[in-house]
């Protein structure tokens, strides 16, 4: 009997180290965190301030190019990985691969996933 609780508790803790190997997996290739700012907009301890996601290309590889927008009166681009607050993001990066490359658990320092 005791050698039957034994193997139910090692399975278990297999399988539940395996869900958390996946969970560590699937978050690699997640894309990051993505915000639609206006470039000509920041100001100091605020950031750049947030607007809608249509003033930025609709895909995740920037298909109307860095810098541009569907407005002409933003200059707005795709801001990874930041902190948002109050309608405005900071302490990011404009450069996709780069919030790629900041990984997270799991993750090597070169992309992973």
């Amino acid at each position: 009997m005791a050698q039957t609780r034994r193997r139910l508790r090692s399975s278990t803790v297999v399988l539940g180290g395996m869900g958390v190997l996946a969970a560590a997996l699937s978050a690699c290739g997640s894309d990051p965190d993505r915000r639609c700012v206006d470039r000509n907009s920041y100001t100091l301890g605020d950031g750049y301030k947030v607007v809608s996601d249509k003033n930025c290309s609709g895909g995740s590889s920037g298909s109307l190019g860095k810098g541009k927008s569907r407005s002409r009166s933003t200059d707005a681009d795709w801001y990874y990985d930041a902190d948002v607050r109050n309608g405005y993001a900071e302490h990011g990066t404009f450069s996709r691969s780069e919030a790629v490359d900041r990984g997270g658990f799991g993750c090597s320092g070169s992309g992973g996933g």
